[in-house]
């Protein structure tokens, strides 16, 4: 007897139109779904799976595994299938999220988030007793979906008895279909909207965010709206339930908080609620129950469908993963949705008949939000998924079919973090220690801490600090010890959930060898598990008000008024988001998430970031040099040492390199030689030396290394004879023929020299230009051929002077300035300088730089 009756758990669902469909595509073994939300592919998908790996044997091993992005969405859509094949959950039907497992012999449907399905192909690649994966929602774009999908399209290539079947709610279902379908696309089956019709209505309200996120005006808004249109509809159809969307927890608290009242029950959905009160806030309305409003985060945009909704009230806001690799910041922050979710948002409240959403904007925020939510790998934080892919053998992805590359600064970021760790290797395969890291069920850096802190804190408190902060919770006053002492006094909704993860990991930390390390005192044991995962986030105040603090990474941050913490002098930070305005105290960042630390336990726990060292740093042309003992970036004694060149050598090149070559003093001597040099590079090439900025930056110790030297013992940079260094570029032996090819200066006819000015264009890319000679026009009687210098290759332009040395023609032909332009200048200059020689044939004139009268004189 079939384990599923398809035909009652496809009633009046849409997508069970499409089960002849589906069933023919996956003979190939891999296919993807295209269907709305609210179609059912979610309950019909994987029984059919299911049937089509089982065959005619029903006892078959193997199980149909589906990885659902959120906890709530797999617990909910595992309980709805149970139900509708009449079994209990977790007997035919089952799930395994985290710190929760209902699963047994029996069952051939298994819901699981991503991480739990990541870490079991990463224990097992084969996937052994695994006959099928469903991947729903893959249009999400989240990066551990993401690597999924890379992860089993290599698989299908060991395993081709294994079915993969990808589900999406938008049209991305061609991409997917080419990444898992390998030589050819996967067959793609689609599924028409299901939803009834939907009225759009817009309600614009306050600003929506300023400098410190969601305005308290736009929330209150929000409330005041979905108060206002529930009851209204309520006036006409008393079963209508409402659900409103908000970015975050907080908000969703305060919103709920502000609705709540008689006569109608306010239920809240987000991730940090126990998995009771989810369940109930997805589960339908009961007969005599009051009428309903949903206050819940993006949780039950797509994959969930709260029974009984026909209104959908929407702030048009998300919160998504952000990275700040300048500071090395990487959070939730709140931006506006995109349009693909807010229409998702909206078919929520058509899916069971006609529906309407009220949309807490207007239209010109609606024109402004992009089409589609970025995908999370590139603006996420990439650590765990490097260490993921790593273990699988494709070092940050390469030759995965992922269906975006990871993206090479975060890659590099990623990969830096690990090898801190020793969770990976220099040519990025994963250490042992890696392979360890990527089994616990938290991030390698808590990790990390988890192994470490049971041994230096115990492994009971290490569990607690860890549980408390594995699902970002909003910390009050940004105070870990005070969120612990809540948890651990049995208040709040959380305690239970947080006392089940705190069994988990405690089970799974290292015992210690002996007793904790007495170094670290009680009021500091929180902040060390936490400094242990971000030795980087251990932070110093800087003011006596606790307003700024500097982190050993270099960024500084701000600590919200009125936190308890602002009297320590060390923090051990757990969570920092970017921020403007007073919280952040003028840094753009602000500390979320922080505990007490004492000075000795920084330093223990600070690893390599402690040290003393020699530094050095350059201002005003010195090099000054400093003994420091220090956590990073945050000095704790400094005392001034002699000036060592190799400590200070690398400050001096720095400031070169920061500040560029300005810092030295160039001379006339100096620019006239470098001027020369970069006309031969120019038009000779090598062995001529190139001498624009960045070449003489690259070749920086070839010739300027002696006097760098000097610099780093003392000397001042602006005593540097650049000229004489930069002959040491000039080749040898083409060094002979240098003033021969570019000469200083230039004969001419009156017996004089006159200085050759060569154009400082010292880059390939500024235009040509020649060099020039001013001269006398006196002196340059009779002088038929223009002078040429590199060989004759580039003619030399003159600017032929009055005696007064004004400018009266700019030629690089001279006999046909004599032969034409010359009549018209002697024309107009005889007058003004009657008493030098304006002859009328300048070819057979005497050139002289002397008058008429000296020139009879001494003839």
């Amino acid at each position: 007897m079939p384990f599923f009756d398809l035909d009652r758990i496809g009633r009046d669902l849409p997508f069970a139109r499409a089960v002849p469909q589906l069933r023919e595509a996956l003979r190939g073994g891999v296919a993807v779904v295209q269907a709305p939300p609210g179609t059912g592919k979610t309950t019909v998908v994987p029984p059919v799976v299911a049937e089509f790996v089982a065959g005619d044997d029903d006892a078959a091993p193997g199980r149909v595994v589906v990885v659902q992005p959120r906890r709530v969405a797999a617990r909910a859509a595992a309980r709805r299938l149970a139900t509708l094949t009449g079994s209990r959950p977790g007997d035919v039907v089952g799930w395994s999220v985290r710190g929760e497992r209902q699963v047994g012999p029996r069952t051939r449907v298994e819901f699981v988030t991503p991480g739990i399905m990541l870490r079991r192909l990463l224990a097992d690649p084969e996937l052994p007793g695994t006959a099928a994966v469903v991947l729903d929602e893959v249009h999400e774009r989240r990066v551990e979906s993401d690597l999924l999908v890379g992860m089993l399209a290599e698989l299908r290539q060991l395993r081709e008895d294994l079915t993969v079947v990808a589900m999406s709610a938008t049209v991305d279902a061609a991409r997917f279909a080419a990444l898992l379908g390998g030589d050819e696309p996967a067959p793609v089956v689609d599924c028409p909207s299901a939803l009834h019709p939907l009225d759009v209505v817009w309600q614009p309200g306050p600003p929506r965010l300023d400098e410190r996120g969601v305005t308290p005006a736009f929330l209150s808004h929000v409330a005041r709206t979905a108060a206002d249109v529930h009851r209204r509809a309520l006036a006409q159809d008393p079963s209508v339930d409402a659900l409103v969307f908000l970015p975050g927890a907080r908000e969703v608290s305060r919103v709920a908080a502000e609705l709540r009242g008689p006569g109608v029950e306010v239920l809240e959905l987000h991730g940090q609620l126990t998995p009771r009160e989810q369940d109930r806030a997805v589960a339908g309305r009961a007969p005599g129950d009051p009428p309903r409003i949903v206050v819940s985060t993006s949780l039950a945009e797509s994959s969930l469908t709260v029974s009984g909704v026909r209104l959908v009230v929407d702030s048009g806001l998300a919160r998504q993963p952000r990275r700040d690799a300048g500071r090395g910041i990487s959070g939730l922050v709140t931006v506006s949705a995109s349009k693909a979710s807010a229409e998702q948002r909206a078919g929520r409240a058509a899916r069971q008949g006609p529906g309407t959403v009220v949309r807490c904007y207007d239209d010109a925020a609606w024109g402004a939000m992009p089409a589609h939510t970025v995908p999370e790998v590139r603006t996420a934080d990439l650590t765990f998924a490097c260490l993921a892919l790593a273990v699988w053998g494709a070092p940050g992805g390469d030759g995965l079919a992922l269906p975006d590359p990871l993206p090479p600064r975060a890659r590099a970021d990623a990969e830096d973090v690990l090898r801190g760790l020793g969770a990976v290797a220099e040519d990025g395969r994963a250490t042992e220690l890696g392979r360890l890291l990527v089994t616990l069920p938290v991030e390698p850096r808590w990790g990390r801490a988890l192994l470490d802190g049971a041994e230096l804190v115990g492994p009971r408190l290490t569990a607690e600090v860890l549980a408390a902060l594995s699902d970002a919770p909003r910390i009050q006053a940004a105070d870990i010890p005070s969120h612990l002492r809540g948890l651990r006094s049995g208040r709040g909704s959380e305690t239970q959930w947080w006392a089940r993860d705190v069994a988990r990991l405690e089970r799974i930390a290292p015992a210690p060898n002996g007793a904790p390390t007495a170094a670290v005192p009680r009021e500091s044991g929180e902040g060390a598990v936490v400094a242990l995962a971000r030795p980087e986030w251990i932070a110093h105040r800087v003011d006596a008000s606790g307003d700024q603090w500097l982190l050993a990474s270099g960024t500084r941050a701000g600590l919200e008024a009125g936190s308890p913490l602002r009297h320590h002098e060390w923090l051990a930070v757990a969570e920092l988001s970017r921020a403007a305005g007073r919280a952040a105290a003028g840094t753009g960042a602000v500390i979320r998430a922080a505990a007490p630390l004492d000075r000795d336990t920084a330093l223990l726990v600070a690893g390599p970031l402690a040290r003393e060292e020699v530094r050095a740093s350059f201002a005003d042309g010195r090099v000054a040099t400093r003994k420091v003992r220090a956590v990073g970036a945050i000095e704790l004694s400094s005392t001034p040492v002699s000036a060592d060149p190799e400590t200070a050598g690398p400050a001096v090149r720095d400031a070169l390199a920061r500040d560029g070559l300005d810092l030295l003093t160039w001379g006339d001597a100096a620019l006239a030689l470098r001027a020369r040099l970069a006309l031969l590079h120019r038009h000779l090439g090598d062995p001529w030396p190139a001498v624009d900025d960045a070449a003489l930056a690259a070749r920086l110790d070839e010739w300027l290394g002696p006097e760098l030297r000097d610099v780093a013992r003392g000397a001042s940079l602006r005593s540097v004879r650049v000229a004489d260094a930069l002959r040491r570029l000039l080749p040898w032996p083409e060094a002979a023929r240098f003033d021969e090819l570019a000469p200083p200066r230039l004969p001419v006819p009156s017996g004089n020299t006159a200085r050759i000015d060569y154009p400082p264009t010292f880059s390939a890319e500024e235009p040509a230009q020649p060099p020039v000679v001013s001269v006398k026009l006196q002196e340059c009687f009779g002088w038929a051929e223009t002078p040429r210098v590199v060989d004759g290759r580039v003619p030399v332009q003159f600017h032929l002077l009055s005696p007064g040395r004004h400018t009266l023609a700019i030629t690089e032909d001279l006999a046909s300035f004599w032969s034409g332009p010359y009549a018209q200048v002697r024309a107009d200059m005889r007058g003004r300088y009657p008493k030098h020689p304006w002859p009328e044939d300048p070819w057979n004139a005497v050139a002289t730089a002397k008058t008429s009268r000296a020139l009879r004189r001494d003839g």
